[in-house]
């Protein structure tokens, strides 16, 4: 067994969605619950396929985000691992619950545009994600400006009133 350290290769302003599903059939759930969430959303979806002849299963509506998706699944190869990649302007808030209802999946690992590493343990005849290090470590705690930044910032963008 071995422990490896696999870092998703994005472009910095890009987002995406790491999960795990248990079926072939997530593909197009997934496919439609994005397109059904968000009309015209621009993204590319890639699944790790565990059984059977073990592809990267794909899909998506823009041809960079799938090659993107496609590739980063290439790199994790974990068994029923899926990663979905947004197009800029897209975000995970916007679709998050819908896919986490898709029947097949199981877990969301992470839905974030920050640096990120997953951690896979490869055993050989398979691989599993671990976890993930979303991000850099803490600085420090939050302060009176810091809040106000924080509750100014989230007002700024429009996710508060």
């Amino acid at each position: 067994m071995e422990v490896k350290n696999i870092r998703i290769e994005k472009p910095e302003e890009l987002n995406f969605i790491l999960g795990q599903s248990h079926f072939i059939k997530s593909v197009e759930d997934i496919h439609e619950a994005l397109v059904t969430s968000v009309p015209g959303i621009k993204f590319g979806l890639a699944f790790c396929e565990a059984s059977g002849k073990c592809l990267i299963r794909w899909s998506g509506t823009d041809e960079a985000m799938i090659e993107l998706a496609k590739h980063n699944a290439q790199l994790i190869s974990a068994g029923h691992a899926f990663i979905i990649f947004l197009a800029e302007g897209y975000f995970p808030i916007n679709v998050l619950n819908q896919v986490k209802m898709v029947p097949e999946v199981c877990h969301i690992f992470c839905a974030t545009a920050n640096p990120t590493n997953v951690i896979v343990m490869d055993v050989g005849e398979g691989r599993a994600i671990l976890g993930v290090a979303d991000g850099k470590r803490s600085q420090g705690v939050e302060g009176e400006e810091d809040i106000t930044w924080r509750k100014d910032f989230l007002r700024m963008i429009g996710y508060k009133l």
